[in-house]
């Protein structure tokens, strides 16, 4: 049965902000019900998979307060320049065999360098020169301007990821070397070349659930769709490190308050699913996630592909490319 709020949701093309704040006072049970009526709506039984490559890591010169790799903080993690092309060819042919729709290119810093723009170009234009086209290559690189865009689209990226982290007004709390104007002139940007974006950010910073409302209607307002959503995994060595661990449970309404916002979204569940989801992270398409990360995060172990395919098996799920 359709809940009135997975009713209105579906009608006005997401929820307004009374109703989302009606919609955080139903009990669990409730609550999933009526996101996976929304989610089936939009998208049926169909979930996405991508994957991510450290190509760059560490020494980073934004101070973001609950980032590894932040330069300003200290967590004992690898370091290493970007990659040369040989490494990232074999780990991404190494995720061939499955059906793993995109990978994600992931570079620490404020942007990355002409010189490593080329190097990724270049690699890009080495993949479909060769016919490989799955799996599709997307880029997380920092503050890119228009002609590190247009370069890499012309070698063959589809879609940049630059998340916004937090709500505007939340936001220089958690870092003051950037401004979250800054940050979304880089989503324009990509924008004005026609390259797709995916744009989210992390829960657990000590925002607020208004925070995390605003949050959702600036991201609805931008035209977003594509919406990867972390929880934070509190660091050894960054000025988050005491933060206490969002319980499963508030992770969970946080994707099912995204879903009634933002009804046509691609939810991708990123950071933080086995941390602070942990046994509960396949109850995430119940609270409405279409898309997930599988495989390994930026400087911490994540589940196997194996053991999230045939989870998807056995809750009649189908994964989409």
């Amino acid at each position: 049965m359709m809940t009135a709020y997975a009713q209105e949701a579906i009608a006005r093309g997401g929820l307004d902000r009374d109703d989302a704040r009606a919609l955080l006072e139903l009990d669990e049970t409730a609550l999933f019900e009526s996101a996976t009526r929304v989610r089936e709506h939009f998208f049926s039984n169909r979930v996405e998979a991508c994957f991510i490559i450290n190509a760059k890591s560490g020494n980073c010169n934004m101070n973001c307060r609950f980032c590894s790799q932040s330069g300003f903080n200290s967590t004992e993690i690898e370091h290493y320049p970007f990659k040369d092309a040989a490494e990232l060819e074999q780990i991404v042919s190494g995720w061939e065999p499955y059906p793993v729709g995109r990978c994600g290119i992931v570079t620490s810093g404020g942007a990355l360098t002409d010189a490593d723009v080329e190097k990724l170009a270049q690699f890009i234009e080495s993949r479909v020169a060769a016919g490989k086209r799955q799996p599709q290559i997307c880029g997380s690189l920092g503050r890119l301007k228009h002609a590190a865009i247009e370069r890499l689209k012309q070698a063959g990226m589809t879609r940049l990821h630059h998340n916004l982290e937090t709500s505007e007004s939340f936001y220089p709390s958690v870092c003051t070397t950037q401004k979250w104007r800054d940050r979304l002139d880089t989503v324009h940007q990509a924008m004005e070349h026609g390259l797709s974006v995916c744009v989210g950010g992390l829960f657990g910073l000590g925002e607020s659930w208004e925070d995390r409302i605003d949050f959702a209607f600036q991201l609805k307002e931008e035209g977003i769709r594509n919406i990867p959503m972390n929880f934070l995994y509190p660091h050894p060595g960054t000025p988050m490190a005491n933060q206490p661990v969002m319980s499963p449970g508030e992770a969970l309404r946080i994707i099912a308050l995204f879903r009634h916002l933002i009804p046509d979204a691609t939810l991708r569940i990123c950071g933080g699913r086995t941390s602070v989801l942990k046994e509960r992270q396949y109850e995430m398409f119940a609270a409405g996630a279409n898309a997930f990360m599988t495989g390994n995060y930026l400087t911490i172990s994540g589940a196997g592909v194996e053991t999230d395919l045939a989870k998807l098996q056995e809750l009649g799920l189908q994964i989409v490319e």
